[in-house]
């Protein structure tokens, strides 16, 4: 479990600086020392999931990429504009960017995300109501996937309040997978 005998390949990386990272699966926060050597376990969604030598599972946030080392993600698919329609077109491709950190595929593609609604406000902003589920209702991940799906929507520019509720009714099924999801998993 000292993160160098695994043998997949997986890169290991010396933390260039102190860097706050998020627990897994629990959510929540710590920090992890410059010099600490790290083992990259999925770079999905601009976040970067990590071993730590004590051989726990923790997140680092893109906009800490040069912490390892690496540049922040680019979030190429975003609308210029802050307007309701614009912010709800710009949330459902932020939550694509968004990964269950055990599943390879985004939680709009594993059909986790039921619902997403703007509100417009008198001051010019939106506020954002978001309705996701689990792929289980036990999923340990749960904490973690909410708040990065408040988090990412939050940053969008027009965006006022986010409200993201996770809900087990309708209860998930692979049937809300897209196409993509089910060929990227293999059920195809």
């Amino acid at each position: 479990m000292y993160g160098h005998s695994h043998g997949y390949g997986r890169e290991s990386i010396a933390l260039q600086r102190e860097v706050n990272v998020v627990n897994i699966p629990e959510g929540t926060p710590g920090t992890l020392p410059a010099g600490h050597i790290v083992t990259l376990y999925q770079s999905l969604g601009g976040n970067f999931t990590v071993t730590t030598e004590w051989g726990y599972m923790v997140r680092i946030a893109g906009e800490d990429a040069d912490a390892l080392g690496k540049e922040p993600p680019a979030l190429g698919n975003l609308a210029s504009g802050t307007d309701a329609g614009t912010v709800e077109r710009n949330a459902w491709e932020i939550l694509k960017t968004i990964f269950d950190p055990e599943i390879p595929v985004n939680i709009v593609d594993l059909g986790l995300v039921y619902h997403c609604g703007v509100r417009p406000r008198e001051d010019g902003l939106n506020d954002v109501h978001i309705l996701m589920t689990l792929t289980a209702p036990g999923c340990g991940m749960g904490p973690v996937l909410q708040y990065d799906a408040e988090a990412a929507v939050k940053n969008l520019p027009g965006v006022g309040d986010v409200r993201v509720e996770v809900v087990f009714d309708p209860p998930w099924s692979r049937d809300r997978m897209s196409e993509v999801a089910k060929l990227q998993l293999g059920m195809i």
